[in-house]
């Protein structure tokens, strides 16, 4: 559940834009402010069906732009050739040709 949330955060980040001031109402409010479906219904005043139903789509229209713009998952690809690129930096015998075939990897990001 938690490995869930956290995607569904990332993925908030990055298409919250696309969303719609209601969506994203309920996204902020679920997610981030950790409220339950009862107390966005509430002050909503709606059923907490509909505030579910609404987070459902919501959630699969964010994982619909991720798999059309894959901007989270680049994310975590350069996050990982950074990491890399630091590994080697502190390595005391570093080729020039291991420090350029990483930056050439985060370029293929792009």
């Amino acid at each position: 559940m938690l490995e869930k949330t956290t995607r569904i955060n990332y993925l908030y980040d990055f298409y919250q834009s696309l969303l719609t001031e209601k969506q994203q109402s309920y996204m902020s409010l679920y997610y981030l402010d950790d409220y339950s479906l009862g107390e966005i219904a509430d002050e909503y005043e709606v059923s907490r069906q509909a505030v579910y139903d609404n987070i459902k789509r919501t959630e699969a229209m964010l994982e619909e732009y991720e798999a059309k713009l894959l901007l989270f998952q680049k994310f975590q690809e350069r996050t990982k050739w950074i990491s890399d690129m630091k590994e080697l930096v502190e390595k005391e015998h570093v080729s020039k040709e291991e420090l350029l075939s990483v930056v050439t990897e985060l370029e293929k990001l792009d």
